[in-house]
């Protein structure tokens, strides 16, 4: 049993990391060169459309990134039974973890297919200038506290916090 659990513990932690490196290395790239670069060579008025071009070819492969982050992570907790870490502060980072998920699994899955899409374009229609900042704004929000979030966990999971 321990040599089958291992073996699965493994794969799950595998497909974990390269879940995670896909779907934040794109958050990132997003961020720090696909945003900048738009918001240097388009005029306001065609930016959002441009971010959203570009971004709109990740965002299919990012659901599936945060899809497999997600199980594959709840299936390391099930087959670790680490349930109970959820209560010991000293685990605060696998809070983090699920936290970062679930932001980004209600904004894929929930908030831009059903309000944030046009919420956005009725905002970049009124000031496409603060729109597009606050669209960079977010990502950099959301890119912090994965990394943030990625570092802890690494730390906590190797003992250090």
């Amino acid at each position: 049993r321990n040599a089958g659990m291992f073996e699965q513990l493994t794969l799950a932690r595998a497909l974990h990391v390269l879940a995670l490196v896909h779907w934040l290395g794109g958050v990132a790239m997003v961020t720090l060169v696909i945003l900048p670069a738009v918001r240097r060579f388009a005029r306001p008025e065609d930016r959002l459309r441009l971010f959203e071009e570009v971004e709109g070819r990740f965002s299919g492969q990012a659901k599936i990134s945060v899809t497999l982050a997600g199980l594959s992570g709840f299936y390391m907790t099930w087959l670790l039974e680490a349930w109970g870490r959820f209560l010991d502060p000293a685990f605060w980072w696998m809070h983090a973890m699920v936290l970062v998920w679930a932001i980004f699994t209600f904004v894929l899955f929930i908030g831009e297919p059903l309000f944030l899409h046009a919420w956005f374009h009725r905002k970049a229609e009124a000031a496409p200038e603060a729109t597009f900042r606050l669209v960079h704004r977010a990502h950099v929000v959301l890119l912090t506290a994965s990394a943030i979030t990625i570092g802890a966990a690494v730390l906590g999971a190797h003992g250090f916090l």
